[in-house]
């Protein structure tokens, strides 16, 4: 069993180590455009393996999308990432027609692979994926919503000095600073979040999760890479091992939430095929609102870069 991360930068290596790590997979391959890198992070991968103690091969290739041959999975972080006073949305145009490219390429070799996109600006990358690839939409998704949940959940545990793990969380919408981060939907061990933080300090948190990516870009001047790259390998483990997780992400919407040919950050079900099923959930009349203005920026993502990239 085989998954490829095309890729080699932070992202990109990250993931590639943690589905490696986590032996999700057979064999992993790590596929760049750059002479070198992807070979010799996927051989420092494979030394670490005595170490760590795993067993998963690890191969790095420069631009040989024939070793990606069959892959069950590939997950697709290329692209340029964003750099300080960059939106995401200035990266439309060039990044559509790296991910347009990577994804005719890996279509040839994998036809029944299952697409996650990491790449900028996310909903539109996937939706160019999915044009490209011209896969059902089942088997094309962004990683998105799983980094953002992340994020908010890791601030939510700071604030309440306790475990992560006991914080369950739900964001819908775009990844970017329109995204709707539902309160109602938030708990600690089944206790609303609103019992237990003073609504002023959620809202600040709420606030902190929304620009979230922008913040550690303004630290280290680039994209974070640690939390992005294990929630792909995350959604890479749901559907490798066919645990039907419900977990945030881009998904393609034909009428859900009022909404339709579009990417759009929504609670899915994961499995061996893919998107199983996409879980619709009540919304009060403010959360509608926000979802209809995280929409109509998705939809400007879309257009821009449909009117820069031409498919067949």
């Amino acid at each position: 069993m085989k998954v490829t991360v095309v890729g080699a930068g932070n992202v990109g290596a990250t993931c590639a180590q943690v589905i490696a790590e986590k032996e999700i997979c057979n064999s992993v391959v790590l596929l760049d455009i750059k002479q070198g890198m992807a070979e010799g992070k996927a051989l420092d991968m494979l030394q670490m393996a005595p170490l760590a103690l795993y067993d998963t091969r690890t191969l790095g290739v420069t631009n040989d999308y024939a070793a990606t041959a069959d892959s069950e999975i590939v997950v697709i972080t290329s692209g340029f990432p964003r750099s300080p006073g960059m939106s995401r949305e200035d990266l439309v145009a060039t990044n559509a027609q790296i991910v347009k490219t990577v994804t005719e390429n890996i279509v040839k070799y994998s036809p029944n692979a299952i697409l996650v996109v990491v790449s900028n600006p996310l909903d539109a990358m996937a939706y160019c994926a999915l044009k490209a690839s011209k896969f059902p939409p089942e088997r094309v998704m962004g990683m998105a919503g799983l980094l953002d949940t992340a994020r908010y959940r890791a601030f939510l545990a700071s604030e309440l000095d306790c475990s992560p793990k006991d914080i369950q969380a739900i964001i819908l919408g775009g990844h970017g600073d329109d995204m709707v981060p539902l309160k109602d939907y938030t708990t600690v061990s089944g206790v609303p979040v609103s019992q237990l933080i003073r609504g002023s300090k959620l809202e600040e948190i709420i606030k902190r999760t929304r620009v979230g990516g922008g913040e550690l870009v303004s630290l280290m001047g680039k994209s974070a890479w640690y939390a992005p790259g294990y929630a792909a390998a995350r959604m890479v483990e749901a559907m490798i091992r066919n645990q039907k997780r419900y977990y945030p992400v881009s998904a393609f919407l034909q009428g859900e939430y009022g909404l339709d040919d579009m990417y759009f950050g929504v609670p899915v079900k994961l499995g061996k095929k893919g998107i199983e099923g996409i879980l619709e959930i009540n919304l009060k009349d403010a959360e509608k609102n926000m979802v209809a203005k995280s929409a109509e920026s998705v939809r400007a993502s879309i257009k821009m870069m449909k009117d820069n990239i031409k498919f067949d």
